[in-house]
């Protein structure tokens, strides 16, 4: 499996328009900050075609430590939910099995 970073996109950004790198890892960073200020604020992130991001709240809940299989108490936390949207399901599932475009 491949790992595309940052970095990555903002290349191919920069490639397929007349901007510079740094002027589209400007935007990028602002684009993904706006997002974070957001969902930190507990709102609800929908882009049209791609897909949502919101808030889940995690209930507080008893493990158990693999190693020596003592109780561990996992406090509640927030956590963040990705649903990819339409878009990107038919993408991902119009190139045969595995995901792989």
């Amino acid at each position: 499996m491949h790992t595309t970073t940052k970095r990555n996109i903002c290349e191919g950004i920069a490639r397929k328009t007349i901007a510079t790198q740094a002027t589209i890892k400007e935007v990028v960073q602002t684009f993904l900050d706006e997002i974070t200020s957001e969902l930190s604020q507990g709102h609800r992130v929908e882009l049209r075609g791609f897909g949502v991001f919101k808030v889940c709240r995690r209930a507080a809940r008893k493990a158990r430590n693999p190693k020596d299989k003592t109780p561990v108490f996992i406090p509640a936390r927030n956590s963040v939910v990705f649903k990819a949207g339409k878009l990107i399901k038919h993408k991902l599932n119009s190139h045969g099995k595995g995901g792989a475009l």
